[in-house]
């Protein structure tokens, strides 16, 4: 599975290992709105790695409610959508999970390993898809029956 958290200047990638047990970090694609490269690396990721899921983080207020960045999240998912689709990837599930948070813990575990500054902002979203899939894997691990959180 792929995690996927969605920024307005780079995504972080996450994927998980083949048992859908433990995410680790992927890679940091910067985001082009203009040609939407970011979004054709995206799937030769899918491709390459065989995924069979991907998680987009859904940026939720504390109180629940969805504002810009939701908004922002779903739209992205729409484009991949499309993108996937050009490539002939229709029935590759795509499920938001909640991330409220992962983004703040991210940044908290990195500067507790001594990670700052450039370095911190290079592999802060990375860690955040971490996160995001993680929190998933470990939902759905939770509530076998359901299909996710």
């Amino acid at each position: 599975m792929l995690g996927i958290d969605v920024g307005a200047v780079r995504v972080g990638i996450a994927l998980s290992d083949p048992a859908g047990a433990l995410a680790t970090p992927l890679v940091t694609l910067d985001r082009d709105e203009t040609t939407w490269s970011d979004l054709d690396q995206l799937v030769e990721l899918v491709t390459e790695h065989e995924v069979v899921e991907v998680v987009v983080g859904l940026p939720r207020t504390l109180a629940g409610r969805e504002g810009p960045a939701a908004q922002a999240a779903r739209a992205y998912v729409d484009d991949l959508r499309e993108v996937l689709a050009e490539h002939s990837i229709t029935d590759l599930p795509i499920t938001l999970a909640d991330e409220r948070l992962t983004t703040v813990s991210a940044t908290r575990m990195l500067s507790d390993r001594g990670v700052k500054g450039r370095a911190q902002r290079r592999v802060i979203d990375q860690a955040a898809a971490v996160g995001i899939l993680q929190t998933w894997l470990d939902g759905r691990r939770a509530a076998p029956d359901a299909a996710g959180p």
